[in-house]
């Protein structure tokens, strides 16, 4: 393994462009304010890759070791591959600082023919986009696929020998219209997520049930299927614990086998350069934070890493931002990204009786055509997805699932699409003509509001 990962989000962060005013504005539009630039010593607090508050020094040791695994750029030799997204999870988890998303540059440019790899760039991933993973929607045959289908391979690396496999064509999928992308995840203050108790959130699902009525929104969860326990984690809630998530994401995303996914997706004999599982316990080693395989060192990781906190900027102001949150609650946004949950008293107390302001309700929520991808997920239906956190939204590049937006005023206009054949209206219509409606100042308050987050 090697650690040039520090040079490469210095140069992604360096090449940034995004910041206030980033599109052409007239008197009569919402004007987006952008990345909120904080000084360095406030983006480097819990916001941006510290811890949660009241960690113990063992808990903080499991944390440096996932950390440092975290950010560790994988080659053949680890096991990499034959086919991957990227090299690293710090490499997609990257902005505004480690644990993050999507970076204003896209790192999958440049590690397409990293080391003499041969992998074309496929037409819907750019150097200025977000970082994306594809989604094939259904198999030939026409029944469901709606599994991660790896953009590159390991064909031409000057450590991969013989191997000669291709890419998908995956331009082709998208010309038929059956894929769909997900951007990366933020990852900060997961293990508090992770920690409220199914019954809070199902209670804070019931609450106000009149006026969620009243505006069209209902919600369901997405659960475990062999216990029924609310899973939480993934655009559409799909995991239901993060050693999970971590592991899954190890093997599908970089092509690393490991103690919690053992088997390699792609079996070409030619093209395997590490024993399987690629990432084990070390058993050996006697610090526990050091031997354990590279999932459990994720998990830890992501478990104590710090919550967002707003940002000190206040674009537009103090005046604007508390009338921007008083507005969002008015017309409902609040329904489904609630403010703040609550964790209960548990044996760590780093994540008891915490509150977890993450502004989600954690439920799946039927978003119309405009958003549907056509991929189902445990529970979760082609056109539904867990509500999105917000807490962090000041300093992100990319909004929605896909990344499709880059300003406030568009992500909430995307939440909003009429019924067609497939799949009905989206659940947010109401709340989106609400704000539709307001005065453009109105408007503004509630953008500045967001981005204050």
């Amino acid at each position: 393994m090697h650690s040039n990962y520090k040079l490469r989000l210095a140069t992604m962060v360096a090449l940034a462009t995004v910041g206030a005013g980033a599109l052409a504005q007239t008197a009569t539009t919402v004007v987006e304010p952008g990345v909120q630039r904080e000084p360095i010593t406030n983006r480097l607090d819990t916001r941006s890759g510290g811890t949660v508050d009241q960690i113990t020094a063992g808990q903080r040791r499991f944390f440096d070791a996932g950390r440092d695994d975290f950010m560790e750029v994988e080659d053949v030799g680890d096991g990499v591959g034959p086919r991957m997204n990227l090299d690293s999870c710090a490499g997609c988890h990257s902005f505004p600082t480690i644990g993050g998303t999507s970076p204003p540059v896209n790192p999958q440019i440049a590690f397409a023919t990293s080391n003499g790899k041969t992998n074309r760039i496929y037409s819907f991933l750019s150097r200025t986009g977000p970082i994306r993973e594809a989604r094939v929607t259904r198999n030939p045959d026409g029944s469901l696929d709606g599994g991660v289908h790896a953009l590159f391979t390991i064909t031409g690396d000057a450590d991969a020998g013989g191997c000669n496999i291709q890419q998908e064509d995956l331009d082709a999928q998208l010309r038929n219209g059956n894929l769909s992308f997900r951007m990366p995840t933020a990852l900060y203050g997961l293990g508090r997520i992770e920690t409220v108790r199914d019954q809070f959130l199902i209670n804070n699902l019931a609450a106000n049930a009149a006026v969620k009525t009243s505006l069209g929104i209902s919600g369901r969860f997405n659960r475990n299927g062999n216990d029924g326990t609310i899973s939480r984690f993934g655009w559409k809630a799909q995991n239901q614990s993060l050693i999970i998530f971590s592991g899954e994401a190890y093997n599908v995303e970089m092509g690393i086998t490991n103690e919690t996914f053992q088997i390699e997706r792609e079996q070409n004999a030619a093209c395997q350069f590490a024993t399987t599982p690629n990432d084990t316990t070390v058993t050996d080693e006697p610090d526990p934070a050091v031997a354990a395989g590279g999932e459990i060192k994720f998990r830890q990781f992501m478990a104590f890493l710090g919550s967002p906190v707003p940002s000190t900027t206040q674009p537009g102001g103090a005046t604007s931002i508390s009338n921007g949150r008083n507005l969002f609650n008015s017309i409902g946004c609040d329904e489904c990204h609630t403010p703040t949950l609550r964790t209960p008293t548990t044996s760590v107390a780093a994540f008891s009786n915490k509150d977890v302001s993450a502004f989600s309700d954690f439920a799946l929520h039927n978003m119309g055509p405009g958003l549907a991808d056509g991929v189902q997920q445990g529970l979760a239906r082609g056109d539904e997805f867990r509500t999105a956190y917000l807490w962090g939204a000041s300093q992100r590049v990319f909004f929605m699932h896909d990344g499709r937006n880059n300003t406030i005023d568009g992500a909430i206009r995307s939440h909003s699409s009429a019924a067609n054949a497939q799949f009905p209206a989206s659940e947010a219509n109401m709340v989106v003509s609400r704000y539709l409606a307001l005065p453009v100042a109105s408007r503004q308050d509630i953008v500045n509001f967001v981005r204050s987050l």
